[in-house]
């Protein structure tokens, strides 16, 4: 799995205005070639009396499908100007659609190209960008000598707990960035002189959004 790039966790819109022609820009996450498409239409119908309807979406782990389009824009102006915006966003998974309501003032060539990025920046700006991890969840178990030794190993490396059992014996499930595993668990077993009981469970995609987790 891919370890890091940007996901769009909650799309939203903006608008600019360029020579009294009307850009809206619509940003929403998308898991498929047909979600992205099916996004599109929507845009169409919302928005059906306006003159074009330009798009781009970038799909798969890798960027495998990239997708674009002018929708009657001079070839090169609209939809690759928007597929730049998302790819040096580092972004994945995600498709914006720029609806052009046109002004009566023609805006050549280079004005297109700097008016359909400004409104993908715009809507983009205006959505929840976060950036995508590879995670892994890890349970500890440890007696109450311990507890204290490694909350502070967590601590130092901000590592979330995403349960707490106190019984017995501690029981914390946390979730540890998949780079980092190797080291939180040496760091665990020689800071608890190996007393610590560590099993490691599935790897995941999890995002941020302030204090809040997101598993993806």
């Amino acid at each position: 799995m891919k370890e890091s790039c940007r996901v769009v966790l909650r799309g939203g819109q903006g608008e600019i205005i360029e020579k009294k022609s009307r850009f809206i820009a619509a940003v929403r996450p998308a898991a498929s070639e047909e979600e992205a498409l099916a996004f599109v239409e929507e845009m169409k119908k919302k928005y059906w009396d306006a003159r074009h309807h330009c798009y781009a979406f970038v799909l798969g782990e890798h960027r495998e499908i990239l997708r674009f389009s002018d929708d009657g824009e001079p070839q090169g102006t609209a939809g690759r100007p928007i597929l730049d915006v998302l790819t040096g966003e580092g972004l994945i998974n995600a498709a914006v659609v720029v609806t052009r309501y046109f002004g009566g003032v023609l805006l050549g060539t280079g004005g297109l190209v700097r008016a359909y990025s400004r409104a993908a920046q715009e809507g983009l700006k205006n959505s929840l960008v976060a950036q995508r991890r590879c995670g892994v969840k890890l349970a500890i178990r440890t007696d109450y000598n311990g507890i204290g030794k490694i909350q502070y190993i967590l601590g130092q490396r901000a590592v979330p707990i995403l349960r707490a059992d106190y019984g017995e014996d501690a029981l914390l499930e946390v979730l540890v960035p998949a780079v980092e595993k190797d080291a939180v668990c040496t760091a665990i077993t020689d800071g608890t002189g190996g007393r610590a009981g560590l099993t490691i469970g599935e790897e995941c995609f999890y995002a941020s959004s302030g204090s809040e987790l997101i598993f993806l």
